[in-house]
């Protein structure tokens, strides 16, 4: 009888995983682990030890002093210096008092420049209206500026002053010869109605010759000061027109060529001709021989 061979039991494993296994397949399934695991655990660990090494006082100075010659190192590089300083667009004047208010000694780094506090330093200057600073390739330090031009000057009971189209009184005159080619305008509230009084000096152009100057009167209007003491007094309102209807009686009559002092046109509907202290006294001495001949 052929001997029968025992079964052999096979033992298969279990597909399925366990429970940690699937656990941690759930958990790398999720966007935020799998950030937090490949940045998050990364740097926890960098700052662990970046903390733990810069506890100590000795290693921390030593950081900090590698890190202040390396950045020395880096900014005293030729191509860092600057070792000069161009004005552009300034007068000789002015470039010398932008040279006093930005002292710097050349060579100096270009990260050691302050531009914005040069360039509100230069533009703070009154003959100043705007400027731009810059570092050109070469290392120089560029200032360009753009200087007020006068328009007139100006006597106040300060002095003799320019001043610009702003009404801006940036500079002061020590006489009037200094600049006989701008009008004079003097008086106080001047800065305040510029633009009315270059209006009236376009208008007396016909009378450029003899203007000596425009005068404002109590802050309220303005009179035309002539050569020979004469005085054209114009009103508070339309003084333009007002000086216009002289300069027509002017052309007609020849009013100015006479021994007139004033001419008062403060009351359109009443102008007033006031004759000079010498034409006064002819004309007193001539009617005074009249009424003499007369009575003889």
């Amino acid at each position: 009888m052929r001997e029968m061979k025992p079964l052999r039991s096979t033992l298969r494993s279990d597909p399925a995983p366990s429970r940690w296994n699937y656990r941690y397949n759930r958990l790398m399934l999720t966007p935020l682990f799998r950030q937090v695991l490949r940045v998050g655990v990364p740097f926890g660990l960098a700052l662990m030890v970046g903390l733990i090494y810069f506890a100590n006082d000795a290693r921390r100075d030593n950081f900090n002093l590698a890190l202040a010659d390396l950045r020395a190192q880096i900014e005293n590089r030729p191509e860092f210096m600057v070792k000069l300083m161009a004005v552009d667009g300034a007068s000789e004047e002015v470039a010398e008092d932008i040279r006093e208010i930005v002292p710097i000694d050349f060579p100096l780094s270009s990260f050691d420049i302050d531009l914005e506090t040069i360039r509100s330093d230069v533009a703070g200057l009154q003959a100043v209206k705007a400027a731009r600073v810059k570092i050109k390739s070469g290392g120089i330090l560029q200032i360009e500026v753009e200087e007020r031009q006068p328009i007139a000057v100006w006597r106040s009971y300060e002095g003799l002053e320019l001043i610009d189209a702003e009404g801006v009184a940036f500079r002061a005159l020590e006489s009037r010869s200094d600049r006989p080619d701008l009008p004079l305008i003097a008086g106080e509230g001047v800065t305040q109605n510029l633009a009315e009084a270059m209006q009236v000096l376009a208008a007396a152009g016909p009378l450029q010759e003899r203007l000596r100057g425009l005068a404002r009167i109590g802050e309220r209007r303005w009179d035309v000061v002539l050569d020979r003491d004469q005085r054209i007094m114009l009103p508070e309102d339309r003084p333009v027109q007002a000086l216009q209807r002289v300069l027509a009686l002017n052309t007609a009559r020849d009013l100015l060529a006479r021994d007139v002092a004033i001419v008062d046109v403060r009351l359109a509907h009443r102008p007033t001709i006031r004759m000079s202290d010498e034409a006064t006294r002819t004309r007193w001495k001539v009617r005074a021989s009249e009424v003499g001949k007369e009575e003889e």
